[in-house]
């Protein structure tokens, strides 16, 4: 699932992680989820990843040490499966660790969690967003 490095793609994925940032701090949950099926329509399941993997990186930003970065969410099996699939996720954002990443994105698509995986990373990455304001 890795990024291609075509710049009209790479402009194409800006707009939609955008999109989703815009339509999520606006409470706008038709709009996350139009953009993600946008994505997934040009580029498949490939363009909701790399639109997830933008997420992320808006959610950790863009100061981060080199790692190793080890997960600390106190409580985490006992969260709902969207909530540990988030964290999980950004965990392994913040250590480059792609194919853990890839890894979960199948994982949540096998067991039909994808949709609601994707809204909690928006949710998220825009509660993270508000907090650094």
């Amino acid at each position: 699932m890795e990024a291609q490095p075509d710049d009209v793609f790479d402009t194409a994925l800006f707009d939609d992680v955008a999109l989703v940032l815009q339509s999520a701090l606006s409470g706008d949950g038709d709009g996350v989820v139009k953009a993600f099926d946008k994505a997934t329509t040009r580029s498949g399941v490939v363009g909701a990843y790399e639109i997830a993997w933008g997420l992320a990186g808006a959610t950790v930003g863009e100061d981060l040490a080199l790692g190793p970065w080890r997960l600390d969410f106190p409580g985490i099996d006992e969260a709902t499966y969207d909530k540990r699939w988030v964290a999980r996720f950004l965990s392994a954002y913040a250590n480059a660790d792609e194919p853990t990443a890839e890894a979960l994105f199948g994982a949540a698509i096998a067991d039909g969690k994808l949709p609601q995986c994707l809204m909690t990373l928006a949710g998220s990455a825009i509660a993270t967003l508000r907090r650094r304001l």
